[in-house]
C-alpha cells in the first residue's frame, strides 16, 4: 500500500493561495533574501551569515581553496538548473540564456523559491551540477561542515540533516516540471524521504514560500494559508 502513497500526494493540487510567483532567478534571489533573514543560517554548512557575509566561525568552515567564495552566501539550485535545461530543447538550442529568454516553463523553474537555498558559495561552486551520492570520504574538505564532494566521481555526500530536504525537493521538482529521475536517483530519494522525516525548519520554509510564491510542496505537508494575508 505504501507504493501508492507519494503519486497520491503528488497529485494534490500545487496552487494553495494566491500570491505573485517569481517570473525570473534575479527575482526569485530578492524574495528569498527577505524570508531566510528571518532565519539566517546556511543550507549545508550551518554556517550563520549577516548580510551576504558567512560566519565561518559559527559553524567551523574551513576554505577548501577559494577564500573569498567561501565569505559570501550563493544562492543554491538544490536541482541543479543544468539538470532543468538538459532536459528541455532550449538549452540544446542555446543553453542557459536561451531557456531563461524563451522557455517559460523553464523560467519557472529555474526561479521557483521551493529549490532555492543559501549556501557557502565555495561549497555552490564545488558542488556545480553534480548529482548527490553516498561516498565513503570522511567529511573534511571544509573544517568542520558535513559535506563532501567527490570530483573524479561528480558527486556531492550532503549532510544527513538535508537529505530529507533535498530528496522532497527532487521529487517535488520531478513532478511539478516532468523532470526524469534516473531510476538510482528515483530510488535514493525514495529512501531519504522515508528515512529522514520532515523537520520544524522545513515546514517553516515550506510555509513561507507557499505564502510568497503562491504553491507549496505537499510532500513537506499543509501551510496555514491564514497566515499568508499580507500585511499593509
Amino acid at each position: 500500500m505504501r507504493r501508492f502513497v507519494l503519486p497520491l500526494l503528488l497529485l494534490l493540487p500545487f496552487t494553495l493561495v494566491q500570491a505573485d510567483a517569481p517570473r525570473t532567478f534575479r527575482e526569485a534571489k530578492k524574495i528569498a533574501w527577505k524570508i531566510y533573514a528571518e532565519r539566517p543560517v546556511d543550507f549545508y554548512c550551518q554556517c550563520a551569515y549577516q548580510g551576504n557575509r558567512i560566519d565561518q566561525k559559527s559553524c567551523g568552515y574551513r576554505p577548501r581553496k577559494d577564500a573569498n567564495r567561501a565569505g559570501r552566501v550563493e544562492w543554491e539550485h538544490i536541482v541543479p538548473a543544468w539538470v532543468i535545461g538538459h532536459q528541455r530543447q532550449c538549452w540544446q538550442d542555446g543553453g542557459r540564456k536561451n531557456c531563461t529568454e524563451n522557455d517559460p516553463l523553464f523560467s519557472q523553474a529555474e526561479a521557483d523559491l521551493h529549490n532555492l537555498v543559501p549556501v557557502v558559495g565555495e561549497v555552490n561552486g564545488d558542488r556545480s551540477n553534480f548529482g548527490f551520492g553516498m561516498l565513503t570520504e570522511k567529511p573534511t574538505q571544509y573544517g568542520a561542515c558535513p559535506f563532501v564532494v567527490d570530483f573524479k566521481q561528480r558527486t556531492a555526500m550532503p549532510p544527513e540533516y538535508t537529505r530529507g530536504v533535498i530528496a522532497r525537493t527532487y521529487l517535488y521538482m520531478s513532478q511539478r516540471y516532468r523532470l526524469r529521475l534516473s531510476r538510482q536517483d528515483q530510488r535514493l530519494y525514495d529512501i531519504w524521504n522515508r528515512q529522514y522525516p520532515v523537520s520544524e525548519w522545513e515546514r517553516w520554509r515550506n510555509q513561507r514560500i507557499a505564502c510568497a510564491q503562491g504553491n507549496a510542496n505537499p510532500l513537506v505537508g499543509e501551510v496555514d494559508l491564514r497566515a499568508c494575508a499580507k500585511k499593509k
